[in-house]
Parts: C-alpha cells; sequence; structure tokens
C-alpha cells in the first residue's frame, strides 16, 4: 500500500508545471554559467518557465584583494550599479531558439533605484529590445549588507525615483518584483514597513511581487524570525489586492518550511489567498542547484488543495507577466 501511494505522490509531483519566478541569469561578478546550462536546470528541476532577469549590481575587485570576489559578502570591496546587465539577459535569450525564448520572461533590472532617470532608462530598454520585457526587477532596496555595501544614496522602496518606475510599470503593464527588507539586521520590530506600504498604497495600477516576503538571509541568520511575518502579510494582501509575495530563498528556509515540512499558518495563509504567491530558486548565474531548491516546496505543494497547488506552482506566475512582451509607446 505505501509503495503504491509513493508512486502516486511521485507521479503526482512529475506532472506539476513549475514555474521559477526568482531567477538571475548572472551572478555578482555578472558571469554566468550560460542558457544550455540554465536550461538543463530547469529541465531537470522539472520547470516549464523562468522569470530571467541580471543583477542590477557588480562587486568591485579591487587591486589589493587577495583574490577575485566570488560573491558580493566575498569581501570588504563596495558594490557598484551595472546597468549593462540588461543587456546581458537580452542577448542571452535573443541568442535562443523560438521555443527555448517562450520559456523565458526576462524584466529589467539594471538601474539604480536613487536616480531619478531611472525610469527613463527602462523605457530606452523597452525602445531597444521590443517585445524582449515581462517585468521589472528584482530591484534592490532595503537588503542588510548588500545595501551596506552598495555606493551612493541608500534605496527605498518609496524613493522618488522609485516612484517614477512604478508609473512607467503601470502604463506598460509589467509587474515590479521589489526587494524590500521588513526590518534591519538588529531591530526585531518592521522598521522598513512604512517604506513599502508608502509605495502600495500610491500606486494602486502597478502589481508588486515581495521579494522573500520582506525577509533575507543575513537578517534570520543574526536575529529570531519575525514573529510577525504572516500577520503583516496578511495585512498586506488584505489592503492591497495589487501585493503578491515571492516565496523564495530566506522565508522559505527560516519561515516556510520548519524540518522540510511546511508550517501551519503559512498553508492557512496561502489556502486563504491562493493567487497571490509564486515560488523561485533564486540562483544567480550558476544553476546546478535548481532541482533541489525547488524540489523544496514540494511538501508545500503536496498539502495544498489540488487548484490552489497548480496556481502556486505554475499559474499565478503566468497571470502576473503580460501575454506578450512590452512594445515601446510614444504616448
Amino acid at each position: 500500500m505505501w509503495v503504491l501511494l509513493i508512486l502516486l505522490g511521485s507521479a503526482g509531483i512529475q506532472a506539476r508545471t513549475l514555474t521559477d519566478a526568482h531567477l538571475h541569469y548572472v551572478d555578482f561578478m555578472q558571469d554566468s554559467e550560460g542558457s544550455e546550462a540554465m536550461l538543463a536546470a530547469m529541465d531537470q528541476a522539472g520547470v516549464e518557465t523562468a522569470w530571467l532577469f541580471g543583477l542590477p549590481v557588480m562587486k568591485k575587485w579591487q587591486a589589493e584583494a587577495p583574490r577575485k570576489p566570488r560573491y558580493y559578502l566575498g569581501d570588504e570591496a563596495p558594490l557598484y550599479y551595472y546597468s549593462a546587465t540588461d543587456d546581458i539577459v537580452a542577448q542571452a535569450v535573443q541568442a535562443l531558439t523560438k521555443a527555448q525564448q517562450r520559456r523565458l520572461k526576462p524584466f529589467i533590472s539594471g538601474v539604480n533605484p536613487t536616480d531619478m532617470n531611472a525610469a527613463d532608462q527602462i523605457e530606452a530598454l523597452i525602445r531597444r529590445y521590443p517585445g524582449m520585457w515581462f517585468g521589472i526587477g528584482e530591484i534592490l532596496t532595503r537588503h542588510d549588507q548588500l545595501t551596506a555595501l552598495t555606493e551612493g544614496e541608500t534605496p527605498r522602496a518609496n524613493h522618488p525615483a522609485l516612484m517614477r518606475v512604478y508609473t512607467l510599470a503601470a502604463r506598460y503593464d509589467l509587474p515590479v518584483l521589489l526587494h524590500s527588507n521588513l526590518t534591519s539586521l538588529r531591530e526585531e520590530t518592521p522598521i522598513f514597513l512604512e517604506e513599502l506600504e508608502a509605495a502600495l498604497s500610491a500606486n494602486p495600477q502597478t502589481r508588486f511581487v515581495l521579494a522573500h516576503a520582506g525577509t533575507s538571509g543575513g537578517v534570520e541568520e543574526r536575529q529570531a524570525p519575525l514573529g510577525t511575518l504572516v500577520p503583516i502579510l496578511r495585512a498586506l494582501l488584505g489592503r492591497y489586492e495589487h501585493f503578491y509575495v515571492d516565496l523564495s530563498w530566506s522565508v522559505k528556509d527560516h519561515y516556510l518550511l520548519k524540518d522540510g515540512k511546511p508550517a501551519a499558518e503559512w498553508i492557512e495563509l496561502i489556502r486563504d489567498y491562493p493567487d497571490r504567491f509564486v515560488l523561485g530558486s533564486d540562483l544567480v548565474g550558476h544553476f546546478g542547484s535548481m532541482k533541489r531548491l525547488m524540489d523544496d516546496y514540494q511538501s508545500l505543494l503536496d498539502v495544498l488543495p489540488q487548484k490552489v497547488a497548480e496556481q502556486l506552482a505554475n499559474g499565478n506566475a503566468a497571470a502576473l507577466v503580460p501575454e506578450k512582451g512590452a512594445q515601446y509607446r510614444s504616448d
């Protein structure tokens, strides 16, 4: 009997179509294993479609460094904004076959979120690569050590430069994947929630996807998980119909799953808002662990009603992006 149940369960898992709604084509040195490795990893993981983006920042390789850094925390050298990341993504996608291109939904990410030019630069990319872009992001604002290492003004969800970006996103019907930590490395209350709410309330026509549900590994590794996270998300989901949640990386590892099993309060939250959550691997340029990371979600998908599981696995991500990539508009 148990063998039969295991076989049926495995068949159900394999039958699900997955979307990786958080996949970076490059790492923090703007390097990548390439499209062939990425697509092979997607096939192995059962991922049919991916939201694909670069990284808006690059790690500086300083002259006195003992070795080239491999990650943004590899040494104390700063990060700087790197707009060419979008061209790297666009050219990689253009080199694929039409069938391969249909599996990818590229997002624009290579802008400085404190620069009032950001919206104009995004529109220039839409004009340069017509039909290429399906969203904007991952936009990096409050992000603990990453923010501290990035040169220039501190980005925030309600920065005037980003308000212009959100208006542009609504005009082109593009979702915005926004990284905005709810709190800092030392505070146990959501000190940055007001910034996020200001952005949400001022832009009701823009679809926002909160990366990692407002968490990040740096915060959760230094203090207890935010005990009010689920109530905060529930309040935001109830208040803003254009607000969505990405369950990748730190929220999966520190909140969603306990010893590999989904937490009851998260199951209830997803069942109450079945069309407002997406899954992702959050890999950065190296794709070998995609299957393991996406398999982590199977225990959650298995306990949800079939329709809800299908929405979470694929349907919500498909509904959030436009049917066709953005075309430049002069109006």
